[in-house]
């Protein structure tokens, strides 16, 4: 039975940007799963609301439907067993949430100012005007306002992956000397980045620029080949 994937996208559907749409590619390409991908636009809530949701990812797995990027790597776990574990047993679930909640908060919570205004080129412009008004509510400030002071700001955003960063030095990934979830959920943050904005994030002697460099290889090239930007 065929995987789909409600993925986030904007004027080119063959170029999905959800950092969290791209935790679950690298989840199922860790399980070995291909899902057909569902082109979804932020102002095409109507396609999602059938199942009780209004942001993606949206997993539909035959009958079943999962919302939520977390949930559906507990999900994918859990349904297929036999293939190659996202967490490696109970201990790494519970370390992978905390690592959720950090990738969540620290990550695509320190890489949206740094970005959002590279975002809005890439939209339709009915979903500019949703962008808008959605994300320049959340900073009282205009996207390229909230943008044009960023070249100071990704100094306190380097350094806030300090703990990431010791962590490469001792270990090729976050989950060891192999990527699993924990990695995917970070990952997902600068893959979100590079599809959309030609801004350096990292710089290139950074341990972590290693890192994602290594699971933009990973599986065959599958994120290197998705459309962006050669940062």
């Amino acid at each position: 039975m065929t995987l789909k994937l409600f993925e986030l996208v904007g004027h080119d559907a063959a170029r999905p940007f959800s950092p969290y749409c791209w935790r679950i590619r690298m989840a199922l390409a860790h399980k070995g799963l291909e899902a057909e991908s569902i082109p979804w636009r932020f102002t095409e809530k109507s396609a999602i609301a059938p199942f009780n949701s209004e942001k993606v990812p949206v997993l539909l797995d035959g009958d079943k439907s999962i919302v939520d990027s977390w949930a559906i790597a507990l999900y994918l776990e859990q349904a297929y067993p036999d293939r190659p574990s996202l967490f490696g047993g109970e201990g790494g679930r519970a370390m992978a949430r905390l690592v959720n909640a950090w990738g969540d908060v620290v990550v695509i919570g320190g890489i949206v100012p740094l970005i959002v205004a590279d975002i809005v080129p890439h939209l339709r412009p009915e979903d500019q005007v949703y962008f808008r008004k959605t994300r320049e509510a959340r900073f009282d400030k205009t996207a390229e306002e909230v943008t044009a002071s960023r070249d100071s700001a990704v100094v306190g955003f380097r350094k806030s992956l300090d703990p990431l960063r010791l962590t490469l030095k001792a270990q090729p990934f976050v989950g060891g000397d192999k990527p699993n979830y924990a990695d995917y959920i970070v990952f997902g943050g600068f893959q979100w980045a590079r599809v959309v904005s030609a801004f350096a994030l990292l710089e290139t002697s950074d341990p972590v620029y290693a890192w994602r460099d290594r699971l933009l290889d990973a599986f065959g090239g599958m994120a290197s080949r998705s459309p962006g930007f050669p940062v």
